[in-house]
């Protein structure tokens, strides 16, 4: 164990990305502020998952790090204004004095930012990639495949913390619920609606295009209702063979809604706050579901972050292959056999139940 402090006043926890893995790892917040209430607890985070975060109410200041755009300039030679960003954002690290550091990413991005704030207590999970030189401290990663946010329940105990009550809070910000609340209306939804999420970054996580075209318009014909498509705008093309595949053709009184890449990360995660029921694969806006109460069905294959539903009303559809879960070292030729055993039957019958 490694105990933070009791009287710690200044914490910085840092979990850059991805976005479902900042989902996952945002009860430490609540479980840092319940043991250390008086403390200043701040989070380091990358803008394009902030919003994951932005909005937590045992955090007292969020640090986002414009890590794409520093990218950007570094791509087109501004090396002055990169210079002088950087050294704005780092100076600004270190007068903070934060007295402890948890890196809860491990990499060495993240470590070089708990090391770069100056705290003189630097704390990480796993680290590797050279990160643990920046340490004071490092928590082996203990992972359990049947249970959600395991490696960050286990970290968090680590730091003598009460993982007790360890769940998701992501609460939205009022426009975003406002954003919501009229597409719900505009849109005919009030009746209820299914929140779809088929997108991820990793092809091997994915179900098929053709399943999810069959899937969308048999949950519109079938369960009567509408059904939101959700989305970055890197998804754009596979959307659009989704939709073109049958999942938009006309079903009276069940919409098709598609978002894909027209919605901020908060939106879409306000969206799926509302939802009646999502389906999705293993990604950030599917895992946040958790946190909001709502009922899911999970496609999981080579990926499967947990395996035991984190709630009553989750249910989790995995092959049980031998080779599943694999984490992305496939040994199928590329082919994902164990999404491949998920049907288009088996998926829309997990939905009715949970919409039941």
């Amino acid at each position: 164990m490694c105990t933070i402090p009791p009287d710690v006043r200044r914490i910085l926890v840092v979990r850059l990305s991805a976005r479902g893995d900042v989902a996952l790892s945002s009860p430490l917040a609540g479980a840092l502020r319940r043991r250390h209430p008086a403390a200043h607890i701040a989070w380091a985070v990358e803008e394009r998952t902030a919003d994951v975060i932005r909005h937590n109410p045992h955090l007292d200041e969020v640090i986002v790090w414009e890590r794409a755009g520093w990218k950007r300039m570094l791509r087109t030679g501004r090396w002055g204004e990169f210079l002088g960003v950087a050294m704005d954002f780092f100076t600004g690290l270190r007068d903070r004095r934060f007295d402890v550091a948890i890196d809860a990413q491990g990499l060495l991005r993240s470590g070089a930012l708990a090391f770069i704030s100056g705290a003189p207590v630097r704390i990480g999970l796993g680290s590797r990639e050279g990160s643990q030189l920046l340490m004071t401290k490092v928590v082996k990663r203990e992972f359990f495949t049947r249970r959600i946010a395991s490696a960050d329940a286990v970290f968090a105990e680590a730091l003598g913390l009460d993982a007790s009550l360890f769940r998701m809070e992501i609460p939205r910000g009022p426009d975003e619920l406002a954003a919501v609340d009229r597409i719900v209306r505009e849109e005919g939804l009030v009746g209820g609606f299914v929140a779809a999420v088929p997108f991820t970054t990793r092809f091997y996580k994915h179900w098929l295009e053709d399943r999810w075209s069959a899937l969308i318009r048999r949950i519109r014909e079938r369960a009567g209702l509408g059904v939101v498509l959700l989305g970055g705008p890197a998804d754009r093309a596979a959307a659009d063979r989704i939709m073109e595949g049958g999942a938009n053709g006309p079903v009276e009184g069940a919409p098709l809604v598609d978002l894909v890449g027209r919605t901020t990360l908060g939106e879409a995660s306000a969206v799926v706050s509302r939802c009646s029921v999502l389906v999705g694969v293993d990604t950030g806006l599917s895992h946040m579901a958790h946190a909001y109460g709502r009922p899911t069905v999970l496609i999981f294959g080579s990926n499967a972050p947990y395996l035991d539903p984190p709630t009553p009303d989750a249910r989790i559809l995995h092959s049980g292959r031998d080779c599943s879960p694999c984490w992305g070292k496939l040994t199928c030729d590329g082919r994902i056999d164990c999404m491949r055993d998920i049907s288009v039957d088996k998926v829309l019958a997990a939905v009715r139940t949970a919409i039941a």
